[in-house]
């Protein structure tokens, strides 16, 4: 499947506005961003677990990355609720699972193989926010040579300059609502821009966002 597969090209696509698609395993649903392969794939999707449920044991071979947006996700390593970002890097493996249900939004197979370190991330916590000016705060995530990862908060009435992304940027608007290039862009919206790109983000209401960048390059 080749889905938005074209990192040279942008892509902008509402995912509340997508069904969920089964995934081989029952209670386990998706609503795919992207994608680049069938079931091994570079891919990034909402992943949303039913109660209970739980996938097959398996490996990364090029790493995975998420973000709980919703109830708790656990595996091996612990029980993450809404807030946690987990990067698991190549050749790790897990069970994932939920008890109560999790709703995460996740990215596969796009990591280097250099990237060895497995993260874990309680966004919640203030120490990991820093003011960056205009109201807006910053919580970087991960930093490296070949991306940067971030949560960002956008204050109401927020009107930000344009800014250029040399290595190309990724948003997921987690809550809230942003404007960009004129659109109005609603929370479980996900946008690619490729290197090059200036982009200025606006927001009414004010927003929460996943922010990846440096990594189209």
């Amino acid at each position: 499947m080749k889905l938005h597969a074209d990192l040279r090209l942008p892509a902008t696509v509402a995912s509340a506005e997508l069904a969920w698609t089964p995934s081989p395993l029952p209670g386990v649903e998706r609503r795919l961003l992207e994608r680049d392969g069938e079931e091994a794939a570079r891919a990034t999707s909402v992943v949303r677990y039913a109660p209970g449920s739980a996938f097959s044991p398996h490996t990364h071979g090029a790493g995975e990355e998420f973000l709980v947006l919703e109830g708790v996700f656990s595996d091996e390593t612990g029980d993450f609720p809404a807030g946690f970002y987990v990067r698991n890097p190549p050749g790790s493996r897990h069970t994932p699972s939920s008890a109560p249900g999790a709703t995460i939004f996740v990215k596969l197979r796009q990591m280097p193989p250099q990237e060895a370190e497995a993260v874990r991330i309680d966004t919640r916590d203030p120490a990991l926010w820093r003011e960056t000016g205009d109201g807006v705060a910053e919580a970087v995530l991960f930093a490296a040579p070949w991306e940067e990862a971030a949560l960002v908060r956008l204050p109401p009435g927020h009107e930000g300059a344009p800014r250029a992304w040399p290595g190309g940027v990724e948003i997921f608007v987690i809550a809230g609502e942003i404007a960009v290039e004129g659109r109005r862009l609603a929370a479980g919206t996900w946008l690619r821009r490729p290197p090059g790109t200036t982009l200025g983000l606006s927001s009414g209401p004010g927003a929460r966002l996943y922010r990846k960048s440096g990594h189209l390059g």
